[in-house]
């Protein structure tokens, strides 16, 4: 794997609230990166121009604000976002077979493959655990869950799944090579755990076969972002 290769596979987590801040870190890590995440926090306070921001500084974007709805309005939010010119958006699994199925079609019909972005299907978020998915009714264990997910996702049409690390090699294995691993829920070997309860490194997401990592706190916090990002490089590439 070369150096470009492993940078490719960070998204940066935009965890911020304002346009100047986004300027900031797009102009600074553009070329450090592979894609910038926007989540609802950001999106809310700014809109579609931050979008258009980070992709004016040269960065691509995966759009996170986890759609989940009727099918026509996941599918019409969906277009919105692909019209904006994000890589990357997505949705909710637990949003069922129709409304993903619906999205995927709603795409196809305006954008040829290789103009629209692809779609992920969040399957269960890293800060939950089985007592959070007995909470809401669901029995299954958390790593059944997920690939029960993915599995279903993949069938919709769906490109990929967001899922945390450690059920990576368990979508892979049920879902094949050529089906997108977003991973939040790493953290390098210099930074804390911060919230999240299922974690691993970046070199074993990449090892387990996770296709992106999404990483916020550990270049955001630390005293030099670049150089956090060329470690975090390093770990990728020790695999």
């Amino acid at each position: 794997m070369t150096r470009d290769e492993a940078r490719k596979k960070i998204i940066f987590a935009l965890d911020v609230d304002s346009m100047a801040q986004v300027e900031q870190w797009a102009t600074l890590l553009a070329d450090k990166v592979g894609m910038f995440k926007i989540g609802k926090q950001l999106f809310t306070s700014c809109g579609p121009q931050v979008v258009r921001s980070v992709r004016e500084r040269g960065g691509e974007v995966f759009l996170d604000l986890k759609y989940h709805d009727i099918p026509n309005t996941v599918a019409m939010a969906t277009l919105a976002a692909a019209r904006l010119g994000v890589t990357l958006c997505n949705l909710h699994a637990l949003g069922g077979y129709e409304m993903m199925a619906a999205t995927r079609s709603a795409l196809d019909q305006e954008f040829s493959p290789g103009e629209r972005p692809k779609v992920l299907a969040v399957t269960i978020l890293t800060s939950s655990t089985a007592e959070t998915l007995k909470g809401v009714g669901i029995n299954l264990p958390v790593p059944e869950m997920v690939v029960k997910l993915a599995m279903l996702a993949k069938s919709a049409g769906i490109d990929g799944v967001v899922a945390s690390p450690l059920e990576v090699s368990l979508i892979r294995e049920a879902c094949g090579n050529d089906f997108l691993i977003v991973t939040p829920g790493v953290r390098p070997s210099f930074a804390s755990v911060d919230d999240q309860k299922r974690i691993m490194t970046p070199a074993d997401a990449v090892k387990g076969g996770a296709d992106y990592l999404v990483i916020g706190r550990p270049i955001a916090a630390a005293k030099d972002p670049v150089a956090a990002c060329e470690a975090i490089i390093d770990e990728i590439m020790a695999i």
